[in-house]
């Protein structure tokens, strides 16, 4: 098994997810810079967070028209795993593999802080290893986090059961206080239709260890190697 972690000018979570698959999760993760054509040899695809091109024109629009994506999707179609985290968030809904769009926070600066998610469905690769309903403890770091969605698209992500994690306060509760950034319905990760492609802003790879204060992230991982294995 083999975890591609994509690279583009602009990435800064690249090593902190390589070393998660590798000296935590223990299994084989490689860097894949962004002029990389063929991803067939992966088993999935992690898009990770940084400021890719400088987040120009819009954060993720770049990165989302470099040769890799291509091949990106094409894993998707597939059917393997593939993740954004935050910037790699964004760029999976600039390449059109996720609905909606990722906006400047409500409160329009850079916001890095704990959050509690809720998780909202256990039928994708990547949340089969949590329970429905539970609260975790996931970090932000984002200035373009507030997801957006027209009606239609979340009538039907919600019908679909396309939203795997929503912000919520301590006690699992839906509140505008625990919205960092605006984001609709206070989404915090969707799924693809065919659940095999996760968008999420907060940094699981940053709360995949106790030293860091919170290896809920782990899961997150863990469950998308799990789920490769029994593919």
């Amino acid at each position: 098994m083999s975890i591609a972690i994509v690279q583009f000018g602009g990435s800064n979570c690249d090593l902190d997810v390589l070393h998660v698959f590798k000296d935590v999760v223990g299994v084989d993760a490689e860097l894949v810079w962004y002029k990389e054509e063929n991803l067939d040899r992966f088993d999935g695809v992690v898009i990770p967070g940084g400021f890719s091109y400088g987040d120009y024109l819009r954060a993720g629009a770049i990165a989302a028209r470099t040769p890799i994506m291509n091949s990106v999707r094409k894993q998707a179609e597939s059917g393997k795993p593939v993740i954004g985290i935050c910037n790699g968030f964004q760029v999976l809904t600039e390449s059109g593999l996720l609905d909606g769009a990722l906006t400047t926070n409500d409160y329009p600066k850079f916001r890095c802080e704990p959050t509690y998610l809720r998780v909202e469905t256990t039928d994708t690769p990547f949340t089969s290893g949590f329970k429905k309903g539970e609260i975790l403890n996931i970090p932000i770091a984002h200035m373009e986090g507030n997801f957006y969605a027209d009606e239609s698209t979340l009538a039907s992500m919600e019908y679909n059961d396309q939203v795997a994690f929503r912000y919520v306060d301590k006690d699992g509760k839906v509140t505008d206080e625990a919205n960092p950034n605006g984001s609709q319905e206070n989404i915090a990760g969707i799924i693809s239709a065919q659940k095999n492609v996760l968008g999420m802003m907060p940094h699981p790879e940053r709360a995949s260890e106790d030293i860091l204060g919170s290896s809920d992230g782990l899961r997150v991982f863990k469950s998308m190697v799990e789920y490769i294995s029994n593919r």
